[in-house]
């Protein structure tokens, strides 16, 4: 009988050629979810140039990328395993067909899907081709909490684009700063200009769906959905609070011409009403933390609004962040009647931007806090601010970080 183990053993001693000697070469093969990725990669690359998505157009690559972009909207699995990478929301709204319910044993063997490997040789090979190994799918979350950016309506995007350009002129001018973006929301306006990511957006409008409330010491924050609109001529109806989060993370905000910050101190103004009975109280605190950073700024103030009795408002501020976590002392209170007294507080606030605190904090549980309600102007000139206010003369002057006073706007002064 024939020992096949020693014949071989003997065979592969005796190759003085080294025929048998072969080294194995590293593969140079792409894996099937790094070709997927790279093609959709080109898809974001045109939408980013052209800002638009792929046509059927003449143009051979562009045809190309169409095609390629509708086969994967017609695949649900590759497509939400590419909502990590869809920067532009051209996979938006995909998801998976229902699966079928299994209960029985029957429902098993009959293997409508061919999970028992029943598929044919074809659909093994098709199956194999367009398998991801390396890429999770992310779960969806809720539509409530997640907004993808999508393309513009052209004939609406055409008064937007005009706004963008006159935005990056006056940017150039000199009328327009870039500041960064250190606040978590409460900068957060209206019609007014933003960078996210390198590009300009302006969040049009918000529609609040909660507001702003403190319960048991802890802070909730006012929240809604926004719709901004991107110069690369997409959408979105991001969160207000993610949009601001995003923002602190890495974003700029576009601070305001001379004309439009005089007419936003004029609108401020609409909230006047003809009940004649008090509406609120604006208040102006000094911080007693004993915080070094704090210590060496003499004229750091609080300025805040309250609807209920200042001792109330702030018998815990020890414990929460707006108020630095330490001991205040009121400095002014100022009776509003007739007035929205959120309206005169933002009015102020938006007045002594420029002086405002740039400190973060951190709580017993080394949780960050950034409180924005902070600047370090004189009690004096907080003081003749809320006067000048109360008569409607504020929209004349600005606040000079470097001489602590208020000044007449340049074009008041001629």
């Amino acid at each position: 009988m024939i020992d096949f183990d020693k014949e071989m053993q003997a065979i592969l001693h005796n190759d003085p050629l080294g025929l048998l000697s072969v080294t194995a070469k590293a593969s140079n093969n792409v894996s099937t979810d790094e070709r997927l990725l790279a093609a959709f990669e080109e898809i974001n690359a045109f939408f980013a140039q052209h800002g638009r998505e792929p046509a059927a157009s003449r143009d051979i690559q562009e045809r190309k990328l169409y095609s390629r972009l509708q086969g994967l909207r017609a695949d649900p699995e590759k497509a939400l395993s590419l909502q990590s990478v869809d920067r532009f929301g051209l996979l938006a709204g995909i998801t998976l067909p229902n699966m079928p319910t299994i209960e029985t044993v029957a429902d098993v063997l009959d293997d409508p899907l061919g999970l028992l490997g029943g598929a044919s040789a074809e659909e093994t090979v098709a199956d194999s081709i367009l398998q991801l190994q390396h890429i999770s799918v992310i779960p969806r979350a809720s539509s409530a909490y997640v907004a993808k950016r999508k393309p513009c309506n052209p004939a609406e995007f055409a008064a937007y684009e005009a706004e963008f350009k006159q935005v990056h002129r006056e940017l150039a001018t000199g009328k327009r700063k870039l500041l960064p973006f250190t606040d978590k929301g409460e900068q957060l306006v209206d019609g007014a200009y933003y960078v996210l990511d390198g590009i300009l957006l302006k969040m049009v409008n918000v529609h609040f769906t909660s507001t702003e409330k403190t319960v048991n010491g802890r802070r909730y924050r006012k929240d809604g959905r926004t719709y901004c609109v991107f110069e690369n001529a997409t959408e979105s109806n991001m969160l207000y609070r993610s949009l601001a989060k995003a923002l602190y993370q890495e974003g700029y905000i576009v601070t305001d011409t001379e004309a439009e910050t005089h007419a936003r101190f004029r609108a401020g103004f609409a909230g006047v009403s003809e009940t004649g009975t008090q509406t609120g109280v604006i208040y102006v605190l000094r911080s007693l933390s004993s915080n070094p950073a704090i210590l060496e700024l003499p004229y750091l103030h609080k300025i805040g609004f309250s609807s209920q009795a200042i001792a109330q408002r702030l018998k815990n501020a020890v414990q929460e962040p707006t108020y630095l976590l330490a001991e205040v002392e009121v400095m002014a209170e100022y009776q509003t009647y007739d007035l929205n007294p959120q309206k005169l507080e933002w009015l102020l606030h938006t007045l002594f931007a420029e002086a405002c605190l740039n400190l973060d904090i951190f709580d017993a549980a080394g949780q960050r806090h950034s409180p924005r309600e902070w600047f370090v102007v004189p009690l004096k000139v907080i003081d003749q601010a809320v006067r000048l206010l109360m008569t409607e003369q504020i929209a004349h002057y600005q606040y000079d970080t470097t001489k602590q006073r208020l000044v007449l706007r340049q074009s008041t002064a001629r």
